[in-house]
């Protein structure tokens, strides 16, 4: 998932870093390195914290991916403390930065994570990446908001196989169409 996030960072920092004027251009490359770790290890410790909550709801698209996003919101104060601390950016320098980056980050994040034709980088990679490996309290969480938004077939309070086989069986779409429902296609 590091590739994934680095190669967003780039692709998003031109604007965020590089044009602008607050932060020196031979620092732009380090900055963005900065940043790209700052989220990812800010990811990881709301996965360990158990605050899977916020977390599902981004990965599943049921919450805008903005500023009031109370992850995109957690993110931004750390990158903008680590920015501020490292590079010695002002507050309104590495505020900026971050919320030029993060929801874009993320955005494009989840987006990959649920399109089809990117099969090497998937959601179990994302939440993987996230959760190091301990990824069950937070695929619990992916699945109680999938059975908040229809998903559980069987009302057993889970969204799992036995959903995905009642939902083929019903022709609702098949098994696209479930994962369809949960990713909000």
């Amino acid at each position: 998932m590091f590739e994934q996030l680095t190669q967003l960072v780039q692709q998003y920092g031109n604007d965020a870093v590089v044009k602008n004027d607050a932060i020196p251009n031979e620092q732009n490359q380090a900055v963005m390195e900065e940043a790209g770790g700052s989220i990812l290890s800010g990811l990881k410790d709301m996965a360990a914290g158990g605050d899977f909550g916020d977390l599902a709801g981004m990965l599943t698209g049921k919450t805008s991916i903005d500023m009031n996003n109370p992850v995109v919101a957690s993110l931004s104060e750390k990158v903008t403390g680590n920015l501020g601390s490292k590079f010695g950016l002002s507050t309104e320098a590495a505020g900026g930065v971050a919320e030029g980056l993060i929801p874009q980050i993320l955005s494009g994040l989840v987006n990959k994570a649920q399109d089809p034709n990117q099969p090497e980088f998937n959601v179990s990679d994302l939440i993987g990446a996230i959760s190091g490996g301990n990824s069950s309290g937070l695929m619990d969480a992916v699945s109680k908001y999938g059975g908040q938004f229809g998903l559980d077939q069987d009302g057993d309070g889970q969204v799992g196989m036995s959903d995905a086989i009642s939902a083929v069986s019903k022709n609702s779409g098949g098994i696209g169409g479930l994962f369809g429902k949960l990713f909000g296609k």
